[in-house]
């Protein structure tokens, strides 16, 4: 999966590389831009909110039995 990843984010900034020779390509990049950190921050909560749910999972479990 991180192959597949690095591989979008390639496809990715080299599209924005070629958009940014106009002013309205400068403005796709940023907004780019932008989109790939707030793709880094959820990816970032989503790992910390899976670990701590399954915690509370096998607290349960180990509870139950």
């Amino acid at each position: 999966m991180n192959d597949k990843m690095i591989a979008l984010y390639l496809t990715v900034m080299e599209r924005f590389r070629s958009l940014k020779s106009s002013e309205r390509g400068q403005t796709v990049v940023e907004y780019g831009l932008i989109l790939v950190l707030i793709a880094i921050a959820a990816i970032v909560v989503m790992k910390g909110v899976g670990t701590s749910s399954s915690t509370a999972f096998s607290k349960v479990n180990s509870a139950l039995q």
